[in-house]
């Protein structure tokens, strides 16, 4: 590799979210990155971003010189939105398709290049338009620093039409997360409609990118509809995502699962950060329900509304990051269920964990699930919830402290 062109007004030093995004999206150290100054001696500028609003309050890079692409990065799946925030991204869309945010006295960030360096060698958005067969343009959110979290470009052609997603694994925890994304796209391609099986966005490509996994996936529908967090659950989809769009599989007892198998090696492996209390909770949950015969499937493994839309009638779902085999039947269902609790309105661990009861009472028997099995599921999610707290926290992404420890100590309790 040849010298680093940091500099240093390069953003890629900051340690706030302009920072992490630009490490992640500009990773190559011969890729020079300047805010409003020149790019170094010897460098072709490749790309111009606006730093809207400002550098110490980023939010989106928006290319300039490019008022469609600028314009469809605000205005693109608005209706996915909160109302507050869809309004001020519309208000902004209209005036960057004008030419606003050209003329505007946003900050600049400058992408440059040593002359004679082949853009697709260092540049991920010029990879991606290798991949894809054709060029695209680059826009880019920009939250606070999350090890949990993944870059993610928007991609547009030249007309502003959208081409895809590029979400981009830069450690442990997201490399982990955007390969079984990919893999679980490849797995359900073709069974939208099966059995109600819900559509899905393709995998466009995937590949490795300086140390980063890069998963590349086709645009959601252009009038997809959010769905309401009041939303009753999809029970048909549940079970045709836990069976892959085909018949029930026989139930087995969950003692000697392989899912029983997994739960008890990954508590094992906890054991250095939490002591023995993972293990503990994973043997009392074989000693209440080993005898107890339950199916087990697929599951999406993030099964909530924002991760939900319809359009033209058909329910679609993304980011099937946390996706995987070999679960209890019923699974998304709690998981749906604690997720509204926690996430949507608030409420702490062992609310949550009540809330995944009276689901799995209320909507079990769609299911097939009795009350031993609602019972098995969800000791069993919640466990296994906490123990994706712990692999997330294990990868570098830290504990969530939504549910850690709270979630340990609630599955403690639950039957003390």
């Amino acid at each position: 590799m040849t010298a680093s062109a940091t500099t240093t007004g390069d953003p890629r030093s900051r340690d706030d979210g302009l920072g992490w995004v630009t490490r992640a999206v500009f990773s190559d150290a011969r890729v020079a990155v300047t805010v409003d100054a020149e790019p170094p001696a010897g460098h072709t500028v490749v790309a111009r971003y606006a730093v809207v609003p400002s550098v110490a309050r980023a939010r989106f890079l928006l290319p300039l010189g490019c008022p469609r692409v600028a314009a469809a990065a605000l205005l693109s799946y608005n209706a996915l939105r909160p109302a507050k925030l869809r309004a001020a991204r519309a208000v902004l869309g209209v005036a960057a398709r004008a030419g606003a945010v050209d003329r505007a006295p946003f900050p600049v960030l400058t992408v440059a290049l040593p002359v004679g360096l082949d853009p697709a060698e260092v540049l991920l958005a010029a990879r991606v338009g290798a991949e894809l067969g054709a060029p695209v343009h680059a826009a880019c959110g920009v939250r606070p620093p999350d090890p949990n979290h993944k870059p993610t470009l928007q991609l547009f052609d030249g007309r502003g039409e959208p081409r895809g997603y590029a979400k981009i694994g830069w450690n442990d925890a997201t490399r982990a997360l955007v390969t079984t994304e990919a893999a679980a796209l490849r797995e359900v391609a073709g069974l939208a409609g099966t059995a109600g099986h819900p559509g899905t966005t393709r995998l466009l490509t995937e590949f490795a990118w300086a140390g980063q996994a890069v998963a590349v996936v086709e645009p959601l529908p252009a009038r997809i509809r959010g769905v309401s967090v009041d939303t009753p659950p999809d029970l048909t989809a549940l079970l045709a995502v836990a069976r892959r769009g085909g018949p029930p599989a026989p139930a087995r007892q969950l003692a000697g699962s392989p899912f029983l198998a997994r739960l008890t090696a990954q508590a094992r492996r906890a054991a250095e950060t939490v002591g023995d209390r993972a293990s503990a909770a994973v043997a009392d949950l074989a000693r209440r329900h080993g005898d107890v015969a339950i199916e087990f499937g697929h599951w999406h493994g993030d099964w909530v509304p924002w991760n939900l839309g319809r359009h033209e009638g058909e329910l679609i779902a993304w980011d099937w990051e946390h996706s995987g085999p070999e679960v209890p039947v019923g699974f998304d269902l709690a998981h749906d269920a604690f997720q509204r609790a926690l996430v949507a309105r608030g409420e702490p661990a062992a609310e949550a964990a009540r809330q995944v009861d009276t689901w799995l009472n209320r909507h079990g028997d769609v299911l097939g699930l009795d009350r031993a099995r609602q019972r098995l599921v969800a000791d069993a999610y919640l466990v296994e919830m906490w123990l994706r707290t712990w692999r997330l926290a294990d990868a570098g992404a830290g504990w969530n402290p939504a549910l850690h420890p709270a979630l340990l100590d609630t599955i403690s309790n639950r039957h003390s």
